[in-house]
């Protein structure tokens, strides 16, 4: 680079991005009991490979990579990233409220314990491809919250995992008309 040169990243402003989400409130925060093993479940949307903390640093590294060629879409991903925070705040509140520890450990009902790790990321270069690996990762996740459901047998708790699974549809449904 010359000496008059300089490189400059573009003025994409995430100032005022809300989470994009379904205009419905989530049930309230409780538990009928502590469950070591259901705060173990949900230890694995947390911080599994497919959990909330993977989702947020997908489409932080997807909403980075794009913002220069396409400032609208990064500002979508960016916005689908915070309601995918406000999920992992909610779970992670469920496991306290559980018994359990939140930590960066997926805990499996086998006594098996995995710390999270970029690993679990699918991160394409071509931005069609982010977005269908975005879908992936969003059916994945509802799927699990569906097999959580099944075995967690505390209504308090599959109620707020039925609100999060409606803004995960709802991801789908935009990331669709995205492509």
């Amino acid at each position: 680079m010359g000496e008059k040169e300089h490189l400059f990243i573009n003025n994409c402003s995430f100032a005022g991005i809300k989470p994009i989400m379904m205009d419905l409130p989530y049930p309230p925060l409780q538990v009928r009991e502590k469950n070591l093993a259901y705060a173990n479940l949900l230890s694995m949307d947390y911080c599994g490979s497919v959990s909330e903390l993977s989702a947020i640093t997908q489409y932080i590294n997807n909403e980075n990579r794009i913002s220069d060629e396409n400032c609208p879409l990064a500002k979508t991903l960016l916005g689908i990233a915070v309601a995918e925070m406000m999920h992992l705040q909610k779970l992670g509140q469920l496991i306290q409220l559980l018994g359990g520890k939140v930590d960066f450990v997926a805990k499996s009902c086998d006594g098996r314990r995995k710390m999270w790790t970029p690993e679990c990321l699918n991160i394409p270069e071509q931005t069609r491809n982010m977005l269908l690996a975005d879908i992936e990762s969003e059916k994945a996740a509802i799927n699990q919250y569906k097999a959580h459901i099944k075995r967690i047998k505390d209504d308090c708790v599959n109620a707020v995992l039925f609100r999060i699974i409606r803004d995960e549809e709802y991801h789908i449904m935009i990331l669709q008309a995205l492509l």
